[in-house]
């Protein structure tokens, strides 16, 4: 019989192939592997989906989708149809029969290897190309927007007379198209070579001629495209002159024509432009000639030419007529360049003023009552008392402040408008008692209220609320205090479902609620859950029983995100802030539109100039747009998030934007009309800080408007650095309310100061009027101090104030122990012709781990007073005694007076006095919880002082001051003005 067993007659199993089972295995993880991929894909597409639509900006999404679709298919097409056509036609225009060589024969085994996959092969490489230049067009889509719905600027460049959005939004099209030719013909070219090589079209080694005659014709006429593309560039070139930037040593950000491009650049790239088309006409001409002599020479001669004439001649012109008159020659180009660049960022309408920086009041205590008329001075720092927030009103440790406040106005009691120091008790998980999934996603969903304070004032060095507590109560009217977007609410959480959410906590326990809201995206559908599950990599999504009917995803949930998603179009400010209106926290969102195309105006890059001291310090305080470069910026929409809901409103706030009008074509619908602000919330809009930034330091060099003094440099002033930080970065805007010079009362403003380029004395002072709803809202005013004197800048004020003996051994005396000595900010007000400078100094104690105002600088006039209160300083500097001041330090010998209630009063007093300088001297650092009982009981004994002190001239002033006793013996002789008359010496 034989072998069954697999013996030398028996069957054989083949060696290494897997077994029928094996096969049906890997086929089926092989399937799963591409449905899982494909499933990944899809998630990502659906749940970008559900959330537009969940915020009602689907439009934005299915528009941008479909240009990125449309572009990509009909770019992708182009290319590979062109780089697929130009193969085929290779391929048939061989020859038929190849010359027998050493280099043919080594080419015939490729062919016969390539022929059985030609088609596969043609079909692979187009797909290929196409692919890549359909994803490269597709990230064009911005462009392509701009270009099919631009306006016109009504403003023409002063070269060439185009309108505007020529360069801003058609020559960025037509440089993209430009480019696609150029790679379209250099990938046709190369194809075809390689094709006509291979199929003996082209030879490098073998005898006799080097091309076919078919050849050289196909080759010909894609040299032609690529030297006729060239000559479009060379056409483009002479705008592109008005928009591209330049070394200039008047400025680095320089942009336009200057005098060697118009009468050289110029004119050179209009030669090359004929060159060119001469070039590509002798190579189409090549289908007849069937020779390459010719379109060889003239391609020669363009390239000798676009050295001559483009290089060369350009740096003869700036050498030998530019260098040796260079502020003649340039002059006329500078003027263009200023007033072309004060346009495109709004800074032409700025109003200069000079401004003696000295006052010319001999007496200065009759300046004393003119302050309070100049600023509602803020001595509460919102980017110093953060940590004083919150430890005195986090509440609950899963609460957290931002570490940089907000400055906004709100009504006082009295109906005026107070500078006030907001912030939102938003969610902090890190605080949870116990984080886990359910805790960190389910019940801990949101914060709790808002926290505000008076920025004038302060109460033993702490913030006096107007708003505080859980649930928040105080001055601001009534509204939803639950906060589900924030700027530290950065995870996602889910709920209106059956798992209920911590509200907040008092006294008698831990409240819950439910989300009542529409925001977000239902999770009742599986496909959702699932979908979630892969794009937040969280299966417990999917099957997880806290997740029931009603349940709902919140994501996306900072205020700039919300924004930057449905306006892609728009680059955002760095600082978003809070605001209570119609009963609702809302978020207030900046929102520019900018553009690199603005003809003659100088470029910023954005990231570095709206960087000052806070955002080099704080991560959470952001800029904007890093690295985007800008010649042209408008604050043109202002933009709110709802902090419960989530909704998003654009509003149209600069109605002349161009940029803005374009892109409201683009995307209808989604901008709504400036008149639908309300009055509510436009009591809370203000100028934003990153855009007067910008306009800041460009005008460092642009409030010059003469060509001459430009040129010169003799006029560039520069941003100081922040004094009171030493990250060594400028020195940041601050809110204030103040009256500048030519205006009739205060107005809400943000204020920045100017030093000359080099030094630290003062060279102007800036504002801009930051309230919508005065006339002068956006309106630049800077103080131009004179040149011939010095005026103290912020660094020199810093610095003699740390010089002085007595305010420095005060400091030495404040950081004892684990004491911290604090600056805030340095404010500055014109004042009667000089500076007012007021800084508050805060103490961060040992035991105490949040910072207290305990000091406050006042400047004026070459006078310094270093006091506890803001009224003392200002009474110290114009010589104004104040009637409820301390003793002074140092006073050893306590005031007397011969009425023993007054002397009881004041000897309390002095013992206060010695009390708290003892908690300060301590050696392990400042007691201030004792420091503070002892200046309470300074002001309470110096009060009764002065009511008995007060009670007992009145009894002198009776019937033994002006009666038989008063004018008599005892009225103005020895008892009148002495013991009983007039009061107590003391």
């Amino acid at each position: 019989m034989p072998d069954r067993g697999g013996g030398p007659t028996g069957p054989r199993i083949r060696a290494g192939r897997p077994s029928r089972r094996a096969r049906t295995l890997l086929m089926t993880l092989g399937v799963l592997a591409v449905l899982g991929m494909a499933f990944t894909m899809f998630a990502g597409f659906w749940t970008d989906w559900l959330w537009y639509r969940s915020v009602h900006y689907s439009s934005v999404f299915t528009t941008t989708l479909w240009t990125k679709i449309g572009l990509f298919f009909v770019f992708g097409l182009l290319m590979a149809v062109a780089v697929g056509v130009n193969i085929w036609l290779a391929h048939r225009l061989r020859p038929p029969l190849s010359a027998m060589s050493m280099e043919q024969q080594s080419l015939d085994r490729y062919r016969m290897g390539v022929a059985p996959y030609k088609k596969w092969l043609l079909l692979a490489v187009t797909a290929l190309v196409g692919l890549i230049a359909g994803a490269s067009a597709a990230g064009q889509w911005r462009t392509w927007l701009l270009w099919v719905n631009g306006v016109p600027f009504h403003q023409k460049d002063p070269q060439f007379h185009l309108d505007v959005s020529f360069y801003t939004f058609d020559l960025p099209w037509y440089r993209f198209l430009l480019g696609f030719g150029f790679a379209t013909a250099i990938l046709c070219l190369v194809a075809a070579a390689l094709t006509h090589y291979l199929y003996g079209g082209l030879r490098v080694t073998s005898p006799g001629a080097r091309a076919t005659a078919a050849a050289t014709g196909h080759l010909s006429v894609l040299l032609g495209v690529f030297v006729a593309l060239k000559a479009v560039a060379y056409w483009l070139d002479r705008y592109g002159l008005a928009v591209k930037s330049s070394d200039f040593k008047a400025t680095d950000d320089w942009a336009g024509l200057r005098y060697v491009d118009a009468n050289a650049y110029l004119p050179a790239k209009t030669i090359l432009f004929c060159i060119a088309v001469i070039c590509a006409l002798l190579f189409f001409a090549t289908l007849w000639r069937r020779t390459w002599q010719l379109p060889v020479i003239g391609f020669g001669l363009m390239v000798l030419s676009a050295i001559l004439i483009g290089g060369l001649y350009p740096a003869i012109v700036q050498k030998f007529q530019v260098q040796p008159n260079e502020q003649a020659k340039e002059a006329p180009y500078v003027q263009k360049n200023l007033k072309a660049t004060r346009e495109a960022y709004g800074i032409d309408a700025t109003k200069v003023t000079e401004y003696p920086g000295k006052s010319s009041t001999p007496d200065k205590s009759t300046l004393r009552a003119k302050v309070g008329d100049a600023a509602s001075i803020r001595i509460l720092d919102p980017n110093v008392v953060s940590p004083t927030f919150q430890q005195l009103q986090q509440i609950r440790n899963y609460y957290g402040f931002p570490t940089n406040l907000d400055v906004d106005r709100y009504p006082a009691k009295d109906g005026k408008d107070q500078d006030t120091v907001i912030g939102l008790r938003e969610l902090n998980l890190d605080g949870v008692p116990k984080n886990n999934w359910i805790n960190d996603h389910f019940r801990y969903t949101h914060g709790y209220g808002v926290v505000a304070a008076k920025g004038t004032e302060a109460a033993d060095g702490q913030p006096v609320f107007t708003e505080k507590d859980l649930p928040s109560k105080g001055d601001l009217p009534r509204y939803d205090q639950r906060v589900y977007y924030g700027e530290k609410t950065t995870t996602y959480s889910i709920v209106g479902g059956p798992q209920k959410e911590v509200d907040y906590s008092d006294d008698k326990g831990e409240k819950t609620t439910s989300y009542t809201g529409k925001s977000g995206v239902n999770l009742d559908n599986p496909l959702n859950r699932a979908a979630y599950a892969v794009a937040f990599n969280e299966p417990q999504i999917l099957y997880s029983g806290a997740i029931g009917k009603g349940s709902r995803i919140l994501y996306n949930r900072t205020p700039k995100e919300r924004v930057e998603a449905v306006a892609p179009w728009l680059t955002i400010d760095g600082d978003a802030y809070p605001a209570v209106v119609n009963g609702r926290i809302q978020w207030i969102v900046d929102a520019y539109t900018t553009s690199n195309g603005y003809p003659y105006s100088s470029r910023t890059t954005l990231g570095d100039t709206t960087a000052d001291s806070l955002t080099a310090t704080n991560n959470s305080r952001t800029v904007v747009a890093q690295q985007n470069q800008v010649n042209y910026i408008r604050n043109s929409v202002k933009a709110t998030v709802d902090a419960y809901t989530g909704d998003v409103k654009l509003y149209q706030w600069d109605t002349q934007d161009p940029v803005l009008k374009t892109w409201m074509r683009a995307f209808p619908g989604t901008v709504q009309p400036r008149t639908a602000i309300s009055a509510d919330l436009m009591a809370h809009l203000r100028y934003p800080q990153d855009l007067f930034k910008v306009q800041r330091e460009l005008l460092t060099r642009y409030h010059v408007t003469d060509a001459q003094t430009f040129l010169t440099g003799s006029e560039v002033w520069q941003v100081p650095d922040d004094p009171a930080n030493d990250s060594g970065s400028a020195v940041p805007p601050y809110y204030l309310s103040m009256k500048m010079p030519d205006q009739s009362r205060e107005a809400f403003s943000l204020t920045s100061t100017y030093t000359p380029n080099g030094r630290d004395n003062l060279s102007a002072f800036m504002a801009v009027d930051s309230d919508p709803r005065t006339s002068d809202y956006g309106r630049i005013r800077v103080l131009k101090l004179p040149t011939s004197t010095t005026v103290d800048g912020p660094k020199q004020v810093q610095s003699k104030f740390n010089s002085e003996s007595d305010i420095a051994e005060t400091i030495s005396l404040l950081s004892r122990g684990h004491s911290k000595v604090e600056y805030g900010n340095l404010l500055t007000v014109p004042l009667d012709g000089g500076l007012l400078y007021v800084e508050p100094v805060y103490v961060r104690g040992g035991s105490l781990k949040y910072p207290l105002l305990r000091k406050v600088l006042v400047t004026y006039g070459g006078k310094t007073a270093f006091k506890d209160t803001l009224d003392e300083a200002l009474d110290a500097v114009f010589g104004v005694a104040g009637s409820t001041n301390p003793p002074d330090t140092g006073t050893t010998n306590p005031p007397t007076s011969a009425n023993p209630t007054v002397q009881q009063a004041l000897d309390e007093a002095q013992k206060a006095y010695d009390a708290g300088q003892k908690a300060l001297q301590k050696a392990d650092g400042p007691d201030w919880t004792a420091y503070d009982k002892a200046q309470k009981d300074l002001k309470d004994a110096l009060k009764r002082a002065q009511e008995a002190e007060a009670k007992a001239g009145q009894s002198g002033g009776g019937k033994n001051g002006d009666g038989k006793n008063g004018d008599g013996k005892n009225g103005d002789g020895k008892n009148g003005d002495g013991k009983n008359g007039g009061g107590t010496k003391s």
